[in-house]
């Protein structure tokens, strides 16, 4: 979903606008590498979606998919304003902060603002597990030299946090890019995916138990620190999300996004994307609301994904 739709932004800009006549002239392989050098490295994975596009619909020819695209590359929509959604588990039922892992390997991500626009869910601790009250913090945007506030964690333990799950490099995502817990950053450590010194050495001077790497091109951010940037390629840090918590009932709010901060890759604002959450109420807009303990939303929420630990073998 992320590939598709950083691919198809990338086919709107007037800058990289993706050329239908060469794309008839030289068919699979002018949209392999238009999408490589566009929207990031191609898998196995995003190689069948790409051959989907045109073997999937029945084209007989690559003529036959130019209508597809152009279905499928719509102008973008805009929020008036960042909607209120609480966090549901799989099951519908709101999540509870004291229920939420300290540390936790397993990649935990939630869409917001838009369809599309995961973001990592961390608890965050020590290297004993326990978890550590996220302060807040003023961070430093590499590319610009500008500089916006990080409010902290929050949750019964002020450890909870959210970011943006897109590199702001070139766009990879999970499990590329993942949350390196405390047990994963010890000295001389073997972990299943490659953690370079230099990322651990900035860890270290951070004072950053754990960080948020991109094994694509080896960006790193600091996750105890407003996701900002402990290592390049990436001039910016990751964008977050702002969460509140209802002490009441124990329930999380995605409540906005700093507009300070940088964007979601890709993107001209936060606000912007391609499709409203499916939870999304165009008619209320989603406006602050707490639910009472045990009710079950039937709209404006956001359900959370466990994509699995990457570092199991």
């Amino acid at each position: 979903m992320v590939f598709a739709l950083k691919l198809l932004r990338k086919m709107r800009d007037p800058k990289t606008r993706f050329d239908e006549v060469q794309f008839v002239r030289k068919g699979r392989d002018y949209l392999f590498s238009y999408a490589e050098a566009n929207a990031g490295p191609i898998d196995e994975s995003r190689r069948k979606f790409l051959k989907g596009i045109i073997v999937g619909i029945g084209a007989v020819t690559v003529f036959s998919a130019i209508p597809m695209f152009s279905y499928l590359n719509q102008a973008q929509r805009t929020l008036p304003s960042f909607p209120w959604i609480v966090l549901v588990n799989s099951d519908g039922t709101p999540v509870k902060a004291s229920q939420i892992p300290v540390n936790e390997p397993s990649i935990i991500l939630f869409q917001y603002p838009m369809e599309g626009d995961i973001n990592f869910l961390l608890n965050l601790g020590d290297e004993k597990g326990n978890p550590i009250a996220i302060q807040p913090a003023k961070v430093v945007i590499p590319e610009t030299g500008a500089v916006y506030y990080f409010p902290g964690g929050v949750g019964p333990n002020k450890s909870i946090v959210a970011y943006s799950a897109i590199c702001q490099h070139l766009g990879c995502t999970p499990p590329e890019l993942h949350f390196y817990p405390p047990a994963y950053m010890k000295a001389g450590g073997i972990t299943p995916n490659y953690l370079p010194p230099e990322a651990y050495q900035a860890a270290v001077q951070a004072n950053a138990p754990g960080v948020i790497h991109c094994d694509c091109h080896g960006s790193t951010y600091d996750p105890y620190h407003g996701a900002s940037v402990l290592t390049g390629p990436t001039l910016r840090p990751l964008p977050y999300v702002e969460l509140y918590w209802d002490q009441s009932t124990d329930y999380l709010y995605a409540a906005g996004m700093n507009l300070q901060a940088p964007v979601i890759l890709d993107r001209s604002s936060d606000l912007s994307g391609y499709a409203y959450l499916s939870s999304y109420d165009p008619s209320t807009g989603c406006p602050k609301l707490l639910l009472k303990a045990g009710v079950t939303p039937t709209d404006c929420y956001s359900k959370l994904e466990n994509q699995g630990n990457t570092f199991s073998s």
